[in-house]
C-alpha cells in the first residue's frame, strides 16, 4: 500500500472520521505517515470512529467555515477530500443541505487550496453512479471513465458530486492544482455503522447503504426487502481496496485525472441479499418490495483497465470474504450500532408515519 511513500507524509482527510475517511486514517498512520489531520463535522459520522494515536489532529468543523479553512496547515502535501451529503436519498429530501456539504464544501476547499504549492495531489472521492448509464436494460458493459455525462441526473446527490468534479477540473486547469479524481462504487466493508450521525430527515439516515443493512437486519432476523425485486446490480467493493485506490491516486494518479476505484464484477442486489442471509445462516426472509420512484441507475458496474494500468490498482477482496469480515464485524460492535441507531428512533417513528 505505498508503504514507503506514505512515510513522514502530512496528510489532510476531510471526512476522516466517516466510514472510508476512518480507514484511511488508519492506513495512513499505519503506512508511516508523520501527521493525520482530520476535519468532520460529525454530520454522518461518529468520533469515536477515530484512532487514539498523538499523529491525529481532529477539527470538528465544515470546510465551508472560513476559519476551519485557514487552520490548514501549510505544510500539508496530500489533500483526501471524502466528506459529502450522505446519499441520495437525502440529499432528494434536502437539496439545500447537499448543496451545503458536497458542492460548496469543494469549491471553498479548492479556493483555499490553490495557493498551496506544498500540496502534491488532492484527491476527491467522486461517485461512479454520476456517470453510469441511467438503465435497467442490463450494463452495457463496464462504465469507463471516458463515459458520456448526462444532463440528467437521479439525484441531487449525484449532481453534486460530479459538479465537484468539473470544479477540480477548472482548478486544476486555471491554477494547477493537482486535483486526481477518484470515482468510487459502492463501498463496503468493517467501520460502516448505521445511524451514524446527526438526523438528517429520512429513514435513509439510519438504513444509508444497502450492505450494511442487510448484513445488520440479517443478524436480526429482520426481512430483507429488495426495492424492485432486486434487479438492480452494482460494483460492490471492500473498504480496504477503496483505501488503497485512494492512496495509490495520491501516489501514482495523473493530476487532472479520473479512476473508477471498482472491483469490476456485478453482482445483482437479490444476490448480495442469498449470500448475506447464507453467510450469516439467518432466519431473515427476502421480501419484495416496489421500485424506488426516483432511481433510474439500475444495473451497473466499473471498468477497472485504467486504474490497472496507470495506478497498478486491483481489488483484492472477493464479494465472498469481504461480507464475511464485515458480518464478524458487525457482529462484534452491534451495540454500538444499536446505541447510534437507537438515537434516530422517534425521527423513524414519524419518517414511518408520514
Amino acid at each position: 500500500m505505498g508503504e514507503g511513500t506514505i512515510s513522514g507524509r502530512r496528510a489532510l482527510v476531510v471526512g476522516g472520521a466517516g466510514f472510508v475517511g476512518s480507514n484511511l486514517v488508519r492506513a495512513l498512520l499505519a503506512g508511516g505517515a508523520e501527521r493525520v489531520d482530520v476535519i468532520d463535522n460529525l454530520l454522518s459520522a461518529e468520533r469515536e470512529n477515530l484512532p487514539d494515536d498523538a499523529r491525529v489532529a481532529f477539527t470538528e468543523g465544515s470546510i465551508t467555515d472560513d476559519g476551519v479553512l485557514a487552520a490548514i496547515g501549510e505544510d500539508v502535501t496530500w489533500v483526501f477530500h471524502l466528506s459529502t451529503y450522505h446519499g441520495n436519498q437525502s440529499s432528494i429530501a434536502d437539496p439545500l443541505a447537499d448543496h451545503e456539504n458536497n458542492t460548496l464544501t469543494t469549491l471553498k476547499l479548492l479556493e483555499t487550496l490553490k495557493d498551496r504549492p506544498a500540496v502534491e495531489k488532492v484527491v476527491y472521492s467522486s461517485a461512479g453512479c454520476a456517470v453510469a448509464e441511467k438503465t435497467f436494460d442490463g450494463a452495457k458493459g463496464a462504465t469507463d471513465e471516458d463515459a458520456p455525462v448526462s444532463l440528467y441526473h437521479d439525484s441531487p446527490y449525484s449532481i453534486s458530486k460530479i459538479i465537484g468534479e468539473f470544479y477540480g477540473n477548472y482548478y486544476h486547469r486555471s491554477y494547477g492544482v493537482p486535483f486526481v479524481k477518484a470515482r468510487f462504487q459502492n463501498v463496503y466493508g468493517p467501520g460502516e455503522v448505521l445511524g451514524a450521525g446527526q438526523w438528517r430527515g429520512t429513514p435513509n439516515t439510519v438504513w444509508r447503504n444497502v450492505t450494511p443493512t442487510f448484513i445488520y437486519r440479517a443478524l436480526k432476523g429482520m426481512p430483507l426487502v429488495l426495492d424492485n425485486g432486486g434487479i438492480a446490480s452494482r460494483d460492490f467493493i471492500f473498504v480496504d481496496d477503496i483505501v488503497g485506490g485512494l492512496i495509490a491516486c495520491a501516489e501514482r494518479g495523473e493530476a487532472g485525472g479520473v479512476y473508477n476505484l471498482a472491483s469490476g464484477v456485478e453482482t445483482s442486489v437479490l444476490d448480495l441479499a442469498e449470500q448475506i442471509v447464507g453467510l450469516s445462516a439467518s432466519s431473515s426472509q427476502i421480501e419484495v418490495g416496489p421500485a424506488r420512484d426516483w432511481d433510474r441507475s439500475g444495473q451497473r458496474y466499473g471498468s477497472t483497465e485504467k486504474s490497472e494500468r496507470e495506478l497498478g490498482f486491483q481489488a483484492a477482496m472477493s464479494l465472498h470474504d469481504g461480507l464475511l469480515r464485515t458480518l464478524e464485524w458487525t457482529r462484534g460492535n452491534l451495540t454500538w450500532i444499536d446505541a447510534c441507531i437507537a438515537r434516530h428512533d422517534s425521527n423513524l417513528a414519524l419518517a414511518a408515519a408520514s
